[in-house]
C-alpha cells in the first residue's frame, strides 16, 4: 500500500503533466485556427483547378497538345505514393490511421511502389517497414508557403516525365473538421479525364495556343495539389494534437482527483488509528 507521502508526489507529478498538456491543447488551438482559414481558402481553388484540369484532358487535342508528358497513360510498371505526415507525435490516432493506409494500399498494389515522404513521422514508417524510400522532406514549419513545396512537386513531375514512374498517388489527411481528420489517397497522375457528354466535349480555342498553355497550366496543377494536401495534413495534424491533449488534461484532471481522494482516505485512517492507540492507552492507564 502506497504511503501518503508516495500519493501525495504521484499528485503534484500528474498537475504538473496536466499543465503542460494544457498548455499544448492551447498552442494547438491556436494553430489550428492560421491551418484551418488556410484550408479552406485554398480548397476552393484546389477542387476548380482540379475540374479544369480534367475537363481539358477529356477534351479532343491536336498531337502537340495530345504529347504533353503529364497527360501520358503508360502501362502501369511501378507507381510512386507521396506521403504526407506530420513532423512530430503527439496527434493521438492521426498518424498511425495514415500508416495503416498507406501500408495497405502498398501491399494491394501489384507493381513496385515507391515511396516519397513529406515528415518524419512517414519516413520513419517507410523505414521501419523497410519499404523503396526514393526521397523525404522535413521541416516545412507550420505555415509553408507555395514556393516552398516546389521541391517536392518538381521532383514528383520530373520523376513522372523522365518515366521512372507510370502512376502518382497523394496521401495525406485530409481535414474535415476540428474532431473528425480522414486519411485519403488520391491518384495525382496520370491526369484522369472527366466524363463528359458529346455536347459538352467540343475542345477549347487556346491563347497563345495549345502547347504554351498546357506547359503552363499542368505543372501549376500538380504544385497545388500538393502544396494544398500539405496544409490539408497541416490543419488535421493540429486538430488532432488539441483534441488529445484536451483530453490528456481531463484525463489527468480526474486521476489527480481520485489519487487525492485515496490519500484522504489513507490520512484519515491514520488519524484513526492514532485515535485509538490514544484511547487504549488511557484506558490502560485507568485500568
Amino acid at each position: 500500500m502506497p504511503s501518503v507521502r508516495d500519493i501525495r508526489r504521484r499528485i503534484r507529478s500528474v498537475d504538473n503533466t496536466a499543465k503542460v498538456t494544457n498548455a499544448m491543447s492551447l498552442v494547438a488551438a491556436s494553430k489550428m485556427r492560421r491551418a484551418q482559414n488556410a484550408v479552406l481558402e485554398g480548397r476552393p481553388y484546389s477542387v476548380k483547378i482540379q475540374s479544369l484540369i480534367a475537363n481539358l484532358a477529356a477534351q479532343p487535342m491536336d498531337d502537340e497538345a495530345g504529347a504533353q508528358p503529364l497527360l501520358a497513360v503508360r502501362t502501369v510498371q511501378n507507381a510512386t505514393v507521396l506521403m504526407i505526415s506530420p513532423d512530430r507525435g503527439l496527434c493521438g490516432g492521426l498518424n498511425a490511421n495514415l500508416n495503416r493506409a498507406v501500408g495497405n494500399f502498398i501491399l494491394e498494389r501489384e507493381v513496385p511502389v515507391q515511396a516519397v515522404t513529406v515528415g518524419r513521422k512517414g519516413r520513419d514508417f517507410m523505414a521501419r517497414t523497410n519499404q523503396d524510400l526514393k526521397a523525404t522532406f522535413t521541416d516545412l514549419g507550420e505555415t509553408p508557403l507555395l514556393v516552398d513545396t516546389h521541391a517536392i512537386s518538381h521532383m514528383i513531375i520530373d520523376s513522372y516525365c523522365d518515366g521512372q514512374t507510370d502512376e502518382v498517388y497523394l496521401a495525406f489527411t485530409k481535414y474535415v473538421s476540428t474532431m473528425a481528420q480522414e486519411p485519403v489517397i488520391e491518384k495525382l497522375l496520370p491526369i484522369e479525364p472527366a466524363e463528359l457528354t458529346s455536347a459538352e466535349s467540343v475542345g477549347y480555342i487556346y491563347e497563345p495556343g495549345n502547347l504554351a498553355v498546357l506547359q503552363s497550366l499542368l505543372p501549376r496543377y500538380i504544385e497545388m495539389q500538393v502544396y494544398h494536401a500539405i496544409i490539408e495534413s497541416i490543419a488535421s495534424e493540429q486538430s488532432a494534437r488539441m483534441v488529445a491533449m484536451r483530453a490528456a488534461t481531463e484525463n489527468a484532471t480526474e486521476l489527480s482527483g481520485d489519487l487525492t481522494l485515496v490519500m484522504n482516505k489513507l490520512r484519515q485512517e491514520s488519524i484513526t488509528n492514532e485515535l485509538l492507540d490514544l484511547i487504549g492507552g488511557a484506558m490502560a492507564l485507568e485500568g
